[in-house]
Protein backbone atom coordinates (compact mmCIF):
# COMPACT_ATOMS: atom_id res chain seq x y z
CA UNK A 1 0.00 0.00 0.00
CA UNK A 2 1.85 2.78 -0.84
CA UNK A 3 1.52 6.06 1.79
CA UNK A 4 -0.47 9.05 0.43
CA UNK A 5 1.03 12.28 0.41
CA UNK A 6 -1.75 14.00 2.17
CA UNK A 7 -3.04 11.95 5.57
CA UNK A 8 -6.15 12.89 7.10
CA UNK A 9 -7.78 11.10 10.12
CA UNK A 10 -11.14 11.79 12.50
CA UNK A 11 -12.63 10.24 14.81
CA UNK A 12 -15.84 10.72 16.84
CA UNK A 13 -17.81 9.60 19.56
CA UNK A 14 -19.18 6.71 17.72
CA UNK A 15 -15.84 5.41 18.17
CA UNK A 16 -14.08 4.83 14.71
CA UNK A 17 -11.33 6.45 13.45
CA UNK A 18 -11.52 7.49 9.88
CA UNK A 19 -9.08 8.17 6.84
CA UNK A 20 -10.00 10.62 4.42
CA UNK A 21 -8.86 11.19 0.65
CA UNK A 22 -8.64 15.46 1.23
CA UNK A 23 -9.32 16.28 -2.03
CA UNK A 24 -12.16 14.24 -2.82
CA UNK A 25 -14.21 14.18 0.73
CA UNK A 26 -13.90 9.81 0.42
CA UNK A 27 -13.51 7.66 3.22
CA UNK A 28 -10.55 5.01 2.47
CA UNK A 29 -10.73 3.42 5.74
CA UNK A 30 -12.43 2.99 9.09
CA UNK A 31 -10.77 1.79 12.56
CA UNK A 32 -13.59 0.44 14.63
CA UNK A 33 -12.72 1.47 18.64
CA UNK A 34 -15.39 -0.13 20.41
CA UNK A 35 -13.11 0.57 23.71
CA UNK A 36 -13.15 4.59 24.24
CA UNK A 37 -13.98 7.61 22.80
CA UNK A 38 -11.09 9.42 21.08
CA UNK A 39 -10.25 12.38 22.60
CA UNK A 40 -6.92 13.41 20.29
CA UNK A 41 -5.16 12.21 17.44
CA UNK A 42 -1.68 12.97 16.29
CA UNK A 43 0.25 12.01 13.43
CA UNK A 44 3.91 11.11 13.48
CA UNK A 45 6.60 13.05 12.03
CA UNK A 46 7.70 10.42 9.58
CA UNK A 47 3.72 10.13 8.79
CA UNK A 48 4.25 6.33 9.63
CA UNK A 49 1.82 6.26 12.80
CA UNK A 50 -1.54 7.69 13.99
CA UNK A 51 -1.93 8.08 18.06
CA UNK A 52 -5.26 7.84 19.79
CA UNK A 53 -5.36 9.30 22.67
CA UNK A 54 -8.30 7.72 24.49
CA UNK A 55 -9.45 6.60 28.09
CA UNK A 56 -7.14 6.05 30.02
CA UNK A 57 -5.16 4.38 26.80
CA UNK A 58 -2.90 6.05 24.03
CA UNK A 59 -2.91 3.41 21.01
CA UNK A 60 -0.84 3.78 17.97
CA UNK A 61 -1.91 2.48 14.64
CA UNK A 62 -0.18 2.14 11.58
CA UNK A 63 -1.35 4.52 8.98
CA UNK A 64 -0.18 2.32 6.00
CA UNK A 65 -1.80 -1.07 7.08
CA UNK A 66 -4.73 -2.42 6.87
CA UNK A 67 -4.95 -4.25 10.31
CA UNK A 68 -7.64 -2.60 13.10
CA UNK A 69 -5.32 -3.69 15.59
CA UNK A 70 -2.95 -0.88 17.24
CA UNK A 71 0.75 -1.44 17.25
CA UNK A 72 1.06 -0.27 20.55
CA UNK A 73 -0.22 0.49 23.65
CA UNK A 74 0.70 3.06 26.32
CA UNK A 75 -1.00 2.19 29.57
CA UNK A 76 -0.13 3.97 32.92
CA UNK A 77 -2.51 6.96 32.68
CA UNK A 78 -5.56 6.70 35.03
CA UNK A 79 -8.25 8.87 33.20
CA UNK A 80 -9.13 10.48 29.68
CA UNK A 81 -5.79 11.51 28.16
CA UNK A 82 -6.71 15.16 26.53
CA UNK A 83 -3.55 15.49 24.98
CA UNK A 84 -0.65 13.85 22.64
CA UNK A 85 2.17 15.06 20.03
CA UNK A 86 5.40 14.00 19.04
CA UNK A 87 9.05 15.26 19.90
CA UNK A 88 10.36 16.92 16.01
CA UNK A 89 12.01 13.95 15.15
CA UNK A 90 10.02 11.19 16.62
CA UNK A 91 11.78 9.76 19.48
CA UNK A 92 9.07 10.41 22.04
CA UNK A 93 5.71 11.07 22.87
CA UNK A 94 4.18 13.34 25.14
CA UNK A 95 0.43 13.15 26.72
CA UNK A 96 -1.64 15.24 29.31
CA UNK A 97 -4.51 13.47 31.37
CA UNK A 98 -7.58 14.30 33.05
CA UNK A 99 -5.65 11.80 35.92
CA UNK A 100 -3.33 15.51 36.64
CA UNK A 101 -0.56 14.19 34.91
CA UNK A 102 2.10 15.02 31.97
CA UNK A 103 3.96 12.06 30.73
CA UNK A 104 7.12 11.31 28.12
CA UNK A 105 6.89 8.21 26.26
CA UNK A 106 9.96 6.71 24.19
CA UNK A 107 8.56 5.10 21.13
CA UNK A 108 10.77 2.37 21.42
CA UNK A 109 10.44 1.35 25.28
CA UNK A 110 7.69 0.44 26.78
CA UNK A 111 6.11 2.21 29.81
CA UNK A 112 6.33 5.76 31.05
CA UNK A 113 9.86 7.51 31.45
CA UNK A 114 8.79 10.42 33.01
CA UNK A 115 5.86 11.73 34.87
CA UNK A 116 5.26 15.81 36.02
CA UNK A 117 2.04 16.28 38.54
CA UNK A 118 -0.16 19.46 37.79
CA UNK A 119 -2.08 19.00 40.10
CA UNK A 120 -5.27 19.00 38.72
CA UNK A 121 -6.92 17.71 35.32
CA UNK A 122 -4.86 18.43 32.30
CA UNK A 123 -6.40 19.46 29.11
CA UNK A 124 -3.48 20.39 27.14
CA UNK A 125 -0.08 20.31 26.41
CA UNK A 126 2.33 21.78 23.98
CA UNK A 127 5.82 21.01 23.14
CA UNK A 128 8.42 24.44 22.90
CA UNK A 129 9.83 24.58 19.48
CA UNK A 130 13.14 24.57 21.51
CA UNK A 131 12.39 20.27 22.18
CA UNK A 132 12.92 20.74 25.68
CA UNK A 133 9.88 22.47 27.22
CA UNK A 134 6.57 21.78 27.53
CA UNK A 135 3.39 23.18 28.44
CA UNK A 136 0.50 22.16 30.12
CA UNK A 137 -3.23 23.82 30.86
CA UNK A 138 -5.28 22.30 33.04
CA UNK A 139 -8.68 22.27 34.63
CA UNK A 140 -7.89 24.98 37.54
CA UNK A 141 -6.65 27.50 35.16
CA UNK A 142 -3.03 27.12 35.56
CA UNK A 143 -0.23 27.00 32.82
CA UNK A 144 3.11 25.35 34.20
CA UNK A 145 6.27 24.81 31.78
CA UNK A 146 7.83 21.74 32.15
CA UNK A 147 11.39 22.30 31.83
CA UNK A 148 12.49 18.29 30.77
CA UNK A 149 16.23 19.61 30.51
CA UNK A 150 16.01 19.86 34.65
CA UNK A 151 13.20 17.38 34.84
CA UNK A 152 11.14 20.18 37.22
CA UNK A 153 8.71 23.17 36.86
CA UNK A 154 10.13 26.11 35.65
CA UNK A 155 7.38 28.80 35.42
CA UNK A 156 3.62 29.11 36.84
CA UNK A 157 0.97 31.55 35.04
CA UNK A 158 -2.67 31.85 36.21
CA UNK A 159 -4.29 33.96 33.78
CA UNK A 160 -8.20 33.61 35.44
CA UNK A 161 -8.38 31.50 38.43
CA UNK A 162 -10.67 28.76 38.60
CA UNK A 163 -11.27 29.34 34.95
CA UNK A 164 -9.85 25.89 32.86
CA UNK A 165 -7.67 26.74 30.65
CA UNK A 166 -8.90 24.49 27.23
CA UNK A 167 -5.79 24.97 24.45
CA UNK A 168 -2.41 26.31 24.24
CA UNK A 169 -0.33 26.54 21.04
CA UNK A 170 3.22 28.25 20.51
CA UNK A 171 4.26 30.12 17.86
CA UNK A 172 6.59 28.24 15.22
CA UNK A 173 9.40 30.44 16.08
CA UNK A 174 9.07 30.33 20.23
CA UNK A 175 7.85 34.13 19.91
CA UNK A 176 4.28 33.42 21.44
CA UNK A 177 2.42 31.63 23.70
CA UNK A 178 -1.55 31.77 23.21
CA UNK A 179 -4.11 30.27 26.06
CA UNK A 180 -7.67 29.63 25.44
CA UNK A 181 -9.87 29.71 28.53
CA UNK A 182 -13.53 28.08 29.12
CA UNK A 183 -14.59 31.78 28.80
CA UNK A 184 -14.02 32.58 25.35
CA UNK A 185 -10.65 34.59 26.53
CA UNK A 186 -7.32 34.08 24.96
CA UNK A 187 -4.50 35.18 26.33
CA UNK A 188 -1.26 36.47 24.50
CA UNK A 189 2.24 36.22 25.70
CA UNK A 190 5.54 37.47 24.26
CA UNK A 191 8.32 34.62 25.15
CA UNK A 192 11.18 37.80 25.76
CA UNK A 193 14.16 37.32 23.17
CA UNK A 194 17.65 36.08 24.46
CA UNK A 195 16.38 33.78 26.79
CA UNK A 196 16.33 29.91 25.65
CA UNK A 197 13.97 29.04 28.35
CA UNK A 198 10.52 30.34 28.79
CA UNK A 199 10.68 31.63 32.42
CA UNK A 200 10.16 34.98 30.62
CA UNK A 201 5.98 35.30 30.18
CA UNK A 202 5.50 38.69 28.84
CA UNK A 203 1.82 39.97 28.99
CA UNK A 204 0.97 41.19 25.24
CA UNK A 205 -2.77 40.67 24.79
CA UNK A 206 -6.26 39.29 25.72
CA UNK A 207 -8.47 39.16 23.37
CA UNK A 208 -12.08 38.26 24.02
CA UNK A 209 -12.49 36.19 21.03
CA UNK A 210 -15.76 34.33 21.72
CA UNK A 211 -18.91 34.16 23.85
CA UNK A 212 -18.66 30.61 24.35
CA UNK A 213 -16.15 27.73 25.29
CA UNK A 214 -13.27 28.06 22.95
CA UNK A 215 -11.74 24.24 22.34
CA UNK A 216 -9.14 25.28 20.95
CA UNK A 217 -6.37 27.61 19.97
CA UNK A 218 -4.09 26.94 16.70
CA UNK A 219 -1.44 29.63 15.86
CA UNK A 220 -0.87 29.03 11.73
CA UNK A 221 2.76 26.87 10.82
CA UNK A 222 5.84 28.35 9.64
CA UNK A 223 5.25 28.22 5.68
CA UNK A 224 1.90 30.36 5.95
CA UNK A 225 4.25 33.08 6.58
CA UNK A 226 4.14 36.67 5.71
CA UNK A 227 0.43 36.04 7.40
CA UNK A 228 0.33 34.73 10.36
CA UNK A 229 -3.03 33.73 12.02
CA UNK A 230 -4.29 32.39 15.34
CA UNK A 231 -7.72 30.42 14.80
CA UNK A 232 -9.79 29.81 17.64
CA UNK A 233 -12.92 27.44 17.90
CA UNK A 234 -15.45 27.28 19.95
CA UNK A 235 -18.98 26.45 21.38
CA UNK A 236 -20.63 28.80 19.17
CA UNK A 237 -20.22 26.99 16.33
CA UNK A 238 -17.56 29.04 14.64
CA UNK A 239 -13.78 29.85 14.06
CA UNK A 240 -12.46 32.40 14.11
CA UNK A 241 -9.33 33.96 12.05
CA UNK A 242 -7.40 36.67 13.77
CA UNK A 243 -4.49 38.47 12.44
CA UNK A 244 -1.59 38.00 14.90
CA UNK A 245 -0.02 41.77 13.84
CA UNK A 246 -2.69 43.29 16.47
CA UNK A 247 -4.85 40.37 16.78
CA UNK A 248 -7.67 41.73 14.73
CA UNK A 249 -10.54 39.54 13.28
CA UNK A 250 -9.50 38.63 9.94
CA UNK A 251 -12.60 35.79 8.86
CA UNK A 252 -15.59 33.89 11.14
CA UNK A 253 -15.10 30.55 9.55
CA UNK A 254 -19.21 29.92 8.75
CA UNK A 255 -20.93 26.32 8.13
CA UNK A 256 -20.74 24.34 11.31
CA UNK A 257 -24.16 23.47 13.10
CA UNK A 258 -22.31 22.89 16.70
CA UNK A 259 -19.93 22.83 18.79
CA UNK A 260 -16.20 23.20 16.73
CA UNK A 261 -14.28 20.55 18.40
CA UNK A 262 -10.82 20.65 16.98
CA UNK A 263 -9.10 22.22 14.13
CA UNK A 264 -5.16 21.99 12.05
CA UNK A 265 -3.99 24.07 9.62
CA UNK A 266 -2.23 22.87 6.58
CA UNK A 267 1.47 23.02 6.17
CA UNK A 268 1.23 25.86 3.99
CA UNK A 269 -1.20 27.85 6.25
CA UNK A 270 -3.98 27.81 3.14
CA UNK A 271 -6.13 25.90 4.11
CA UNK A 272 -7.66 24.31 8.02
CA UNK A 273 -9.47 21.53 8.78
CA UNK A 274 -12.12 21.69 11.49
CA UNK A 275 -13.99 19.34 13.46
CA UNK A 276 -17.29 19.19 14.98
CA UNK A 277 -20.23 17.81 17.00
CA UNK A 278 -22.70 17.98 13.69
CA UNK A 279 -20.93 15.17 12.84
CA UNK A 280 -18.78 16.40 9.72
CA UNK A 281 -15.03 17.46 9.11
CA UNK A 282 -14.82 20.37 7.08
CA UNK A 283 -12.12 21.65 4.79
CA UNK A 284 -11.88 25.79 4.82
CA UNK A 285 -9.92 27.65 2.33
CA UNK A 286 -8.21 30.67 4.32
CA UNK A 287 -8.51 32.87 1.67
CA UNK A 288 -12.13 33.26 1.07
CA UNK A 289 -13.15 31.92 4.40
CA UNK A 290 -15.44 29.19 2.31
CA UNK A 291 -15.51 25.84 3.29
CA UNK A 292 -14.54 23.74 0.31
CA UNK A 293 -14.61 20.27 1.28
CA UNK A 294 -17.33 18.13 3.76
CA UNK A 295 -16.06 15.05 5.26
CA UNK A 296 -19.44 13.39 6.07
CA UNK A 297 -19.57 9.57 7.21
CA UNK A 298 -19.15 9.68 11.09
CA UNK A 299 -22.30 9.25 13.11
CA UNK A 300 -21.72 11.10 16.28
CA UNK A 301 -20.04 14.16 17.26
CA UNK A 302 -16.28 14.49 15.67
CA UNK A 303 -14.37 15.68 18.27
CA UNK A 304 -10.68 15.52 16.96
CA UNK A 305 -8.84 15.41 13.42
CA UNK A 306 -5.32 15.23 12.34
CA UNK A 307 -3.26 16.30 9.38
CA UNK A 308 0.20 15.80 7.81
CA UNK A 309 0.06 17.00 4.06
CA UNK A 310 4.00 18.08 4.34
CA UNK A 311 7.78 16.44 3.65
CA UNK A 312 8.72 14.06 6.24
CA UNK A 313 11.35 15.53 8.62
CA UNK A 314 14.80 14.39 6.83
CA UNK A 315 17.15 12.48 8.97
CA UNK A 316 20.16 13.83 10.34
Amino acid sequence: MTQPSVILATSSYDHTIRFWEAKSGRCYRTIQYPDSQVNRLEITPDKRYIAAACNPHIRLFDVNSTSPQAVMSYDSHTSNVMAVGFQCEGKWMYSGSEDGTVKIWDLRAPGCQREYESRAAVNTVVLHPNQTELISGDQNGNIRVWDLTANSCSCELVPEVDTAVRSLTVMFDGSLVVAANNRGTCYVWRLLQGTQTMTNFEPLHKLQAHDGYILKCLLSPEFSEPNRYLATASSDHTVKIWNVDGFTLEKTLVGHTRWVWDCVFSVDGAFLITASSDTTARLWSMSTGEDIRVYQGHHKAAVCCALHDGAEPSSG
